[in-house]
């Protein structure tokens, strides 16, 4: 409405948070205007700000410049009740403000269509505004030359590039100053537009003081204190996307990978390269006509559009994978595996026969299997994982094969001993390199260490040498390892260990083998 020569404006949430109207009023497409903030709204904007979130304080910084522009503001209405907040979600402080506006003959200002639509329906004069997508001003995109692997803004900081390649990078200063509050928040402000306005952005997380968004292949970290010390700033993205054929793998692996594996596991340090060869695999299944998802968050694995990646539904994978399960992939990829719970939902999907790819973060190809151990049980774990991939440094260094047979551990004697266990072996020379049991009420991971032939026989010489001083006709056999065992006269048992064992054990220092003494 106009009143005189003054027209009265109610904005809702969306609009304010959007800077939509200091926008029309820089352009002179508003003059002479009132602007009645409704109380609800201003209280929303405050939980939101409490919260952390981004939205909050844009729409408080929004108010403040109206009033730096002078522009008349009255705040309208009260507070709303416990039960109004708990319906809001349900349209009711929306309805609040559609009668505040419809009360004061004022017009509504929003950018939610639904809300317009309603405001039609009850006769409230309304403008939607439908922002066409204007390219935000990311200042930043001309710091990511093709070999930055990520940028760090952090306030009172200069801010640092990380440019190279995985495993060999430097960190290097892209600025002379150090980034003020102000220049950080317009930073925050054109990031925050930019994911409104364009396709394939989201925002993948949000939390008290922390806000996570993937814009196309770039990953953005956004904190504020108090959960970090301070503002900051990350942007990550990947800075090669590679095929399979530029891992140049053996004919055998690529057979194994086509035919044979159903649940792989891609494990690395960080930065390593572990997504990237996903995402290689992911369209590596896709070609051969097979139907891949993925699992993440956030979406920022680099595929192809025939792939369809899932978030978190409602903040769960468990709901995301009963989707799958209806939706029935051949393969899912899982990136990233962290939580106990994650562990769980890649067995069930691997169980119900969806062919898996989870990335997981390990320092060592054994590590990654150990973080399963004691999660499910040691009997279907080779049917869970098969094939263990090492990545280091963009490229695979060591690839473990998985299965379980019956027979005695490795070190131990006794045949009554014999027990399922599970054998992790070099895949491509087949040495085996791990064994995995269960033990008492433990289950535990022994590594195995393998001598070549002529080891094994020149310790045995050494061996022979020392027991022939107590019995020339000893007989020397290796077990494993280090472990050998020794059969001599029954008579020299006792002098050959000493007392309290003292014998023996200066015999195993000085030879560095474990030995077994028995009777010829």
């Amino acid at each position: 409405m106009v009143f005189g020569k003054e027209e009265l404006i109610v904005p809702d949430t969306s609009v304010l948070i959007s800077k939509k109207l200091t926008e029309l009023i820089d352009n002179g497409q508003l003059k002479k205007v009132k602007v009645l903030v409704p109380e609800f709204v201003i209280d929303e904007l405050q939980a939101q700000a409490n919260k952390g979130k981004e939205i909050g304080f844009l729409g408080l910084e929004e108010i403040k410049e109206l009033r730096k522009r002078n522009v008349k503001l009255e705040f309208v209405g009260r507070k709303p009740t416990i039960d109004e907040i708990k319906l809001a979600k349900k349209g009711r402080i929306d309805a609040l403000i559609r009668e505040l506006a419809q009360k004061h003959k004022a017009t509504l200002y929003t950018r939610d269509f639904v809300q317009a639509l309603v405001a039609e329906v009850f006769g409230v004069k309304v403008k939607f505004i439908k922002t066409p997508h204007k390219k935000a001003d990311l200042k930043f995109l001309k710091l990511l030359t093709k070999d930055t692997m990520s940028l760090h803004f952090k306030v009172n900081c200069v801010p640092l590039a990380k440019r190279g390649h995985p495993g060999k990078w430097d960190l290097k200063k892209v600025g002379k100053e150090k980034l003020s509050k102000s220049k950080f928040e317009q930073l925050a402000s054109s990031i925050l537009k930019e994911i409104r306005g364009k396709n394939f952005a989201f925002v993948e997380f949000e939390e008290y003081g922390a806000m996570v968004l993937q814009i196309r292949d770039m990953r953005i970290s956004i904190t504020r204190p108090p959960f970090s010390d301070a503002e900051e700033i990350t942007i990550v993205r990947p800075i090669a996307k590679l095929g399979i054929d530029d891992y140049e793998l053996s004919e055998k692996l690529k057979k194994r990978i086509t035919d044979e594996a159903g649940g792989i596991l891609i494990s690395g340090p960080p930065g390593s390269g572990k997504s990237t060869l996903a995402a290689s695999l992911a369209e590596f299944y896709q070609k051969q006509d097979k139907i891949v998802k993925t699992m993440e968050q956030p979406r920022d694995l680099q595929v192809n559009e025939k792939i369809t990646q899932y978030a978190p539904l409602a903040k769960s994978f468990a709901k995301t994978a009963e989707i799958l399960l209806l939706v029935r992939p051949d393969y899912t990829i899982f990136d990233e595996i962290r939580t106990s719970f994650d562990f769980k939902i890649f067995s069930d999907l691997r169980l119900a026969g969806v062919g898996m790819v989870g990335v997981i973060h390990a320092s060592k190809p054994i590590d990654s299997i150990q973080r399963f151990v004691n999660k499910v049980e040691l009997g279907m774990l080779h049917n869970i994982v098969d094939t263990i991939i090492f990545v280091k440094d963009g490229k695979i260094e060591e690839v473990y094969s998985t299965d379980l047979i019956v027979r005695v551990p490795t070190g131990m004697r006794d045949s009554d001993l014999a027990r399922p266990l599970m054998e992790i072996r070099s895949f491509e020379t087949g040495k085996l390199e791990y064994e995995i049991y269960s033990f008492g009420d433990e289950t535990i991971v022994i590594p195995i260490e393998e001598f070549d032939e002529k080891e094994v026989e020149k310790k045995i010489k050494q061996i022979k040498k020392e027991i022939s001083k107590y019995d020339k006709n000893a007989v020397i056999e290796h077990t494993s390892g280090t472990d050998f065992r020794v059969y001599v006269n029954k008579k020299i048992i006792a002098k050959l260990i000493g007392r309290g064992g003292k014998g023996i054990d200066k015999l195993e220092t000085k030879l560095k083998a474990h030995l077994d003494i028995l009777e010829r």
